[in-house]
């Protein structure tokens, strides 16, 4: 597949269907395949979009703390090398943090904006994910104020495992996962779960001008609804949409109704 040089990075892309171009987001340690369920459905209508984010995938995982406007920058730069002037953003999320950051800071550069399972900042996340992924009571001062020094691999099984609530997934996925993960670069993730943790968009939401779907399912374990709420009660006429007992990982678990929701959104003019 075709890597793109942006902000001295390399980066991994995949461009699927013609239209109007359409850009997805993956969230934390989340490779472009995981968009497996949307890249055929959406690219019957759309450009379709996708690469790995710095530090993911086939990209490049360059050490050090990221941001979620470098991440953001990566993508506008992506556009560029594309020849994209604006396109539709959906992000999931991290993702949905970095899409965030887009429309705030390349207003010009987006049509709709999707954001899903995601939050303006990471402070509402339960405590109980937190222990989860070993980072509570018992963790070191030095993994919490350095997540470079975490157990990496501890903290993405936890988020893997509670990103979906059907066993079958579960079952399916989490092995393979946790083979990614020890063969892959794991520290790397951790520069992505660093700029999740540093972010806020409380006091910018009100910046974003593109119309703006938020969507959620109710039973995400690791993004409260609550934190969907905020962003769609602080977005300029942001739609709110709930998905009944839908996971973090939604978009794949019920991939047929969150499909829908945002190819009618993308439709109305």
């Amino acid at each position: 597949m075709p890597k793109a040089k942006v902000n001295e990075v390399n980066i991994d892309y995949a461009v699927h269907g013609q239209g109007e171009p359409l850009v997805l987001i993956q969230g934390l340690g989340g490779p472009r395949s995981a968009w497996i369920f949307q890249t055929r459905a959406f690219g019957k209508y759309y450009r379709v979009i996708t690469f790995d984010n710095r530090g993911v995938g086939k990209s490049d995982k360059p050490g050090g703390s990221y941001t979620v406007r470098t991440m953001a920058d990566d993508t506008i730069a992506l556009l560029d090398y594309l020849g994209v002037d604006k396109a539709h953003v959906l992000g999931i999320s991290l993702g949905g943090m970095i899409a965030q950051e887009i429309a705030i800071n390349y207003p010009e550069r987006v049509r709709k904006l999707i954001l899903a399972c995601t939050a303006a900042e990471t402070g509402a996340t339960d405590e109980s994910v937190i222990e989860a992924m070993g980072l509570g009571d018992g963790s070191s001062e030095a993994e919490i104020t350095d997540l470079r020094s975490a157990d990496m691999l501890k903290v993405m099984s936890a988020v893997i495992s509670l990103s979906y609530n059907r066993k079958l997934f579960k079952v399916l996925l989490l092995p393979l996962a946790k083979i990614y993960l020890r063969f892959g670069e794991v520290k790397a993730i951790s520069g992505q779960l660093e700029a999740a943790a540093a972010y806020s968009t409380l006091d910018r939401l009100q910046q974003i001008k593109a119309p703006t779907l938020v969507i959620v399912g109710t039973g995400d374990k690791l993004m409260p609804v609550h934190s969907s709420e905020v962003l769609a009660n602080r977005i300029p006429d942001a739609e709110l949409v709930k998905v009944e007992g839908g996971s973090h990982a939604f978009f794949m678990e019920m991939r047929g109704r969150f499909n829908k929701e945002v190819l009618d959104f993308l439709s109305r003019s």
